[in-house]
C-alpha cells in the first residue's frame, strides 16, 4: 500500500509518499543533501512490513517545489518545513530517521522544538561541520596526489560541474559515500534530481568541500539536551567517520551505537538486510518499553 500526494511548507509545497502498515508506530525518514531527494533512501521500504514508512522530498529537489530563492535554504526554514509536514500527516505518534544532513535537521528539530517522539535514528549524520571538514581532508589525503590537486585546482577556480572535475571525485565517492557497483537506481536518480541550488548554497561543491551556510554548524555540545532513545549507526568507510559517531554516543544519555561492516554513508542499500535487523531490533525494543541498551 502506497498513497502520496503535496504538502504547502514555508516557500513552495513538498511531496510525500507513505508505504506500508502495520502496526508499530510510523517512521519518518530525512534525506541528505541538503537538496539531494529520498529515491537513495528507497531501501527504508524495506522497514515498512511492521509500520508505515514516510518519504518527503524536501523543498528545492525531486518531486517538490523548487523556488529559485537562495533565501530559502537555512536550517530555521527546513525545521520549519518538517513541523508543517508532521502535523499535516497527522504523526502523533513518530520515530524520526535522518541520513547524513537529514540526521542534522532532524537533530536541529529535536533540540529547538523539543518534539514528542518515541525515537530518533541518525545515520552517517555528523554533529560538527567543522569535525566533518577535518574527517573529509584526512580521508582525501589517501587518493591519489594528482586527484587532490585535480579537486584543489577546480575548486579554487570554481569549475566543479566539469567531468574532469566529477570524475576525480568519484573514487572517493566509491569509497566512502556508496562502494556497492553498480549502484543503486535510487541514487543515480538522487544526482539526477538533485536541488543543486540548495546543496551549494548550504554545503558548497562536493561532499568533502564544505564553504556554505552549514560550515560553521556544530551542536556538538548541545547533544546532552536530547533525551530520546536514540540510536547512531553508520557504515565502517563513512565519510561520518565511526569515531565522529562514537563521540555523539558518549554525549546522547540514551543512546546506542551500531557500526555496519563493509559499508560507507549508504549502509542501509550497501548492507541491507543488517541494517534492517539492527533498525527494527532498536525500533522494537523501544515499542515495548524495553531498554534501550540492554543491561549485561
Amino acid at each position: 500500500m502506497a498513497d502520496e500526494g503535496h504538502i504547502e511548507v514555508p516557500g513552495g509545497k513538498v511531496w510525500y509518499q507513505r508505504v506500508g502498515g502495520g502496526d508499530g508506530t510510523p517512521l519518518l525518514c530525512l534525506h541528505g543533501g541538503p537538496g539531494f531527494t529520498h529515491y537513495y533512501l528507497e531501501r527504508l521500504a524495506d522497514l515498512a512490513g511492521r509500520r508505515p514508512v514516510i518519504f518527503y522530498d524536501q523543498l528545492g529537489c525531486g518531486s517538490s517545489d523548487r523556488p529559485d530563492d537562495p533565501g530559502l535554504w537555512t536550517v530555521e526554514r527546513f525545521v520549519e518545513e518538517l513541523v508543517v509536514v508532521r502535523q499535516a500527516l497527522g504523526l502523533d505518534e513518530l520515530h524520526l530517521f535522518g541520513s547524513s544532513w537529514g540526521g542534522m535537521l532532524a537533530m536541529q528539530y529535536v533540540l529547538d522544538r523539543t518534539p514528542p517522539l518515541r525515537s530518533l535514528i541518525l545515520c552517517g549524520s555528523p554533529a560538527s561541520i567543522p569535525r566533518w571538514i577535518k574527517d573529509c581532508e584526512a580521508l582525501l589525503e589517501a587518493e591519489p596526489e594528482s586527484v587532490r590537486a585535480t579537486i584543489r585546482d577546480h575548486e579554487a577556480r570554481g569549475v566543479t560541474a566539469c567531468p574532469e572535475y566529477q570524475a576525480a571525485i568519484l573514487g572517493f565517492y566509491r569509497k566512502h559515500v556508496c562502494r556497492l557497483d553498480p549502484w543503486p537506481e535510487g541514487l543515480e536518480r538522487s544526482f539526477a534530481e538533485a536541488g543543486y541550488q540548495v546543496y551549494e548554497t548550504m554545503n558548497g561543491p562536493s561532499e568533502f568541500t564544505v564553504v556554505g551556510s552549514l560550515k560553521d554548524w556544530d551542536v556538538s555540545e548541545r547533544l546532552g539536551e536530547i533525551d530520546l532513545p536514540t540510536l547512531l549507526v553508520g557504515g565502517r568507510y563513512d565519510e561520518c567517520r565511526p569515531e565522529h559517531l562514537q563521540d555523539m554516543q558518549r554525549r546522547i544519555a540514551n543512546s546506542e551505537l551500531a557500526i555496519i561492516e563493509d559499508a560507507s554513508h549508504l549502509c542501509f542499500a550497501e548492507q541491507p538486510a543488517e541494517f534492517a535487523r539492527v533498525v527494527n531490533d532498536f525500533l522494537a525494543r523501544v515499542e515495548h518499553g524495553r531498554p534501550a541498551i540492554e543491561p549485561d
